[in-house]
């Protein structure tokens, strides 16, 4: 049975991962109201619905994760894995920002490839601490390696 402490924890990093994807949200909305009208899209892109969906559940799956490699024993290892974390939900933060309000899809395409890079890393460190921690992260590798489709076919459709 888990003690409140960790409920706490759990709850905590979900709650910072989901506040950090639903403020991203926020601050796009408009301007994703505006892609979807103006933008000429690549073929597989899904229906503006679902994005929420599954950015939902892989926040939720980033913040299990990051609450695991968190209550671990503490260590130079431990360090390197939760600065992975923070700063790879930095750059998916300004991704949006980027592609979306800015519209620069070029750049949102190399931000959106270092990013991949980053969340590889990130797999691979808590792999070291936490095998199930490091596996909750692989669907987020997935839908990034997607997204990373769609903003190579949105930059090349709408040069």
């Amino acid at each position: 049975m888990m003690n409140s402490k960790k409920w706490i924890q759990y709850g905590g990093w979900i709650f910072i991962t989901l506040a950090v994807g639903g403020l991203s949200g926020y601050l796009t909305r408009d301007w994703v109201e505006l892609y979807n009208q103006t933008i000429q899209q690549p073929p597989l892109s899904s229906p503006s619905i679902v994005f929420p969906i599954v950015w939902g559940i892989l926040y939720i799956l980033m913040g299990i994760g990051a609450a695991r490699i968190y209550m671990s024993s503490p260590s130079d290892i431990r360090t390197k894995a939760m600065v992975l974390y923070v700063v790879q939900l930095a750059m998916n933060f300004f991704w949006s920002l980027i592609f979306f309000n800015l519209q620069k899809f070029g750049f949102a395409l190399l931000w959106l490839i270092l990013l991949w890079c980053f969340i590889l890393a990130m797999i691979l460190v808590f792999q070291k601490i936490d095998v199930i921690a490091s596996k909750l992260q692989v669907p987020y590798l997935l839908w990034v390696t997607f997204a990373v489709y769609l903003n190579l076919g949105v930059w090349f459709l709408n040069k």
